[in-house]
């Protein structure tokens, strides 16, 4: 077609229709293609014959999930998954290469209520996105939608709106850091402040399930006395009451969207969305015993979930490895993952996931296909990447005006980095320039800044950066697609059958 380009794998013919992605070659801008009926569809050209171009909107994917219900998120159950955030909105057809023949299940939408704020998008917008790179990649195989992070009940209704399907309740604000080096006489105090009502329970009735009794875990035997008992429901108590009240919520919600009996019975039944529960954003790790004491308490108050993320030992910073003894991850990890198979079958989750390569092999060999990771950050930090070759004058800016908020983003993530050895790049080439991604430094300064990398605004209030980087990136598409699919096969091979 004059001036479309077309993307090859997204054609398929359904019925008597077919459809197809394409690119104008002038503008970059893609177009849906239809030949045949395209009743339903917004904002229709006629190219040739019967074949209409409609633009990428919210209404016309919605009228594309019901042709083509691939294209619809859905539930992965216990397949060993993986997430990919994507703060652009442009990454999906990368994810798409590299998740491809690996036998992970994919979750290619997902966004945290923070993550949207940084960067002023929806949860349509987040999923839409991902839906139309699905579509551009030809993947037919389940993929998932992850509201991740979500912290409030009423946060839950824009997700649930989109038709996400796997929600990431994170009670960590309710998690009281304050109790591993509190006197006991503290830590009563606070067992006794907890909300009784709401974990329908009472002290007398908690100590009678687990003191005095020997927990048998596969590999491990958990015996719980009365300070680890009081310590772990002074730690966590509140937390579960908020986890327990936001799932009840996100039941009622759910039931509330669907409309068919048949949808009714699906979702009542726990089978139309997924829960992950997050403990993993904490001051403290959670210990084995802490962690069977959470999934023990929420499997008494109803609630099912797919994945538990814990907080483990060791540093999981943002954009870097690791930080920490191997060795005594991977002892407790065991643990971890046999309260795991008690409680569940569950899959452990890792979150901060990007770039934890040294962890990769040891959550594989010990989790099996048990796993679920997840990454957001790294999808931009390579996208940073490609600019630094396609567009090195527009990377240089960024690079001075991250080094100038890190001090003010940083606040509110785990991270370490240094801002001062982070180089302002005048005394590099642009060939060496992308060698501020493999820095320690450099890459979390850059990680924690995407916010406000992608909202600064110029005085006649035009974007300072976004524009010009997402512009780059859709008119080198290729590039960056490459760059991120050579990105995760590392991280993917792992876990990779």
């Amino acid at each position: 077609m004059n001036g479309l380009i077309l993307y090859p794998h997204s054609f398929v013919e359904t019925g008597e229709s077919a459809f197809f992605l394409g690119r104008d070659e002038r503008t970059s801008k893609k177009w849906l293609g239809i030949r045949g009926d395209a009743s339903g569809f917004e904002g229709k050209v006629q190219a040739v014959g019967d074949t209409w171009l409609c633009p990428l909107s919210a209404t016309n994917a919605s009228v594309l999930r019901e042709r083509l219900p691939w294209l619809r998120p859905v539930p992965l159950g216990l397949q060993k998954s993986f997430g990919f955030g994507d703060r652009l909105g442009l990454a999906t057809p990368g994810h798409v290469r590299a998740v491809r023949g690996t036998g992970i299940a994919p979750i290619f939408a997902q966004q945290s209520v923070r993550e949207n704020t940084r960067t002023g998008r929806t949860p349509q917008q987040v999923l839409d996105e991902a839906m139309w790179g699905v579509f551009q990649e030809g993947w037919q195989q389940p993929w998932g939608a992850d509201a991740d992070h979500v912290k409030n009940a009423t946060d839950f209704d824009p997700f649930i709106t989109a038709g996400y399907t796997l929600f990431t309740i994170d009670p960590g604000d309710h998690v009281d850091n304050d109790v591993p080096g509190a006197s006991m006489e503290v830590v009563a105090a606070k067992l006794q402040a907890l909300p009784w009502d709401i974990l329908e329970d009472t002290q007398r009735d908690m100590e009678r399930r687990y003191l005095g009794r020997s927990f048998i875990l596969p590999g491990t035997v958990l015996v719980f006395d009365r300070e680890k008992l009081w310590r772990a429901a002074a730690k966590y108590g509140q937390a579960i009451a908020h986890t327990v009240q936001m799932y009840r919520y996100l039941v009622d919600g759910i039931r509330r969207r669907v409309l068919t009996p048949e949808d009714r019975q699906a979702q009542g039944s726990g089978e139309g969305f997924e829960l992950e529960v997050s403990v993993d954003e904490t001051e403290t790790p959670t210990s084995p015993a802490e962690h069977f004491f959470i999934a023990s308490e929420l499997r008494r108050l109803g609630v099912r979930w797919v994945s538990l993320a814990p907080r483990f030992v060791g540093r999981f910073e943002k954009g870097v490895d690791y930080i920490g003894n191997l060795g005594a991850f991977e002892a407790e990890l065991k643990q971890h993952v046999a309260v795991a198979q008690v409680f569940g079958p569950y899959k452990i989750s890792l979150h901060s996931g990007s770039d934890k390569l040294s962890v990769y092999p040891i959550l594989a060999r010990c989790a099996g296909d048990w796993i679920h990771v997840k990454t957001a950050g790294t999808s931009y930090l390579e996208a940073l990447r490609a600019i630094a070759e396609i567009a090195p004058a527009l990377f240089r800016e960024i690079l001075l005006f991250a080094r100038e908020r890190y001090a003010t983003d940083k606040a509110t993530y785990h991270v370490s980095a240094d801002v001062h050895r982070v180089p302002t790049g005048d005394q590099w080439s642009d060939a060496e320039l992308a060698t501020v991604l493999n820095l320690f430094d450099g890459r979390q300064v850059l990680h924690v800044t995407f916010g406000s990398v992608l909202t600064e605004r110029n005085a006649d209030g035009t974007f300072r950066f976004r524009d010009r980087l997402l512009e780059a990136l859709r008119n080198n598409e290729e590039k960056y697609f490459a760059v991120l699919q050579a990105h995760f096969a590392e991280h993917l091979a792992p876990f990779a059958k």
